[in-house]
């Protein structure tokens, strides 16, 4: 497997990775931590790959992996003060400027991939696009699942294992739960 991870320019594959399989569907597009909870609710149908389209206008939203020509993978990742974690009530500030300290927040890949290890490199993939942008630290807010089975459908904020992996660590608990299991604060300091 030769998995290379670059900056997601191309919005094709980004729609690959986070879109629906109808235009008119309701699907995330990775927006519900993106942009501000009533535009995420009141977008519908295409107008969501639109407000995709559109913040990628500004530069990457994320990272993608490729095996060959294949996008297999996303991860999204930006400065947290582009994100809601800015004004989160459940996941704390921990010290630094929203400016310096940039968040991971979605691991996604693809059906037909998985199980092959391929959530490493886009977690290191999102880690080295922060530390191009000149990130001072990235954090993430995966489950503290303790090595228990998650649900592929909440597994898209990662595993505080994956995170350790990636040299995060874990620097405060959340008053955040997903699928049962709590999530956790895991940092990596950039400089």
């Amino acid at each position: 497997m030769a998995i290379v991870v670059r900056p997601a320019t191309v919005f094709e594959d980004v729609a690959t990775m986070v879109g629906p399989k109808r235009p008119d569907a309701n699907v995330c597009w990775c927006l519900s931590y993106r942009i501000p909870s009533k535009e995420n609710v009141a977008l519908k149908g295409p107008a969501r790959g639109e407000r995709v389209a559109a913040l990628m206008e500004q530069g990457p939203i994320g990272v993608l992996a490729y095996d060959g020509e294949e996008v297999v993978g996303w991860a999204a990742v930006a400065p947290r003060r582009e994100t809601t974690f800015a004004n989160s009530r459940t996941i704390p500030h921990v010290g630094g400027t929203d400016g310096d300290v940039w968040a991971v927040w979605c691991i996604r890949v693809r059906p037909g991939h998985r199980g092959r290890g391929i959530s490493h490199p886009l977690l290191q993939g999102a880690v080295e696009f922060a530390r191009s942008q000149g990130a001072a630290a990235i954090e993430g807010y995966p489950v503290d699942n303790e090595g228990a089975k998650v649900d592929l459908t909440m597994a898209y904020v990662g595993t505080r294992g994956l995170f350790e992996k990636a040299g995060f660590r874990k620097v405060a608990d959340t008053s955040s739960v997903l699928n049962g299991f709590p999530r956790v604060l895991m940092r990596l300091e950039l400089r």
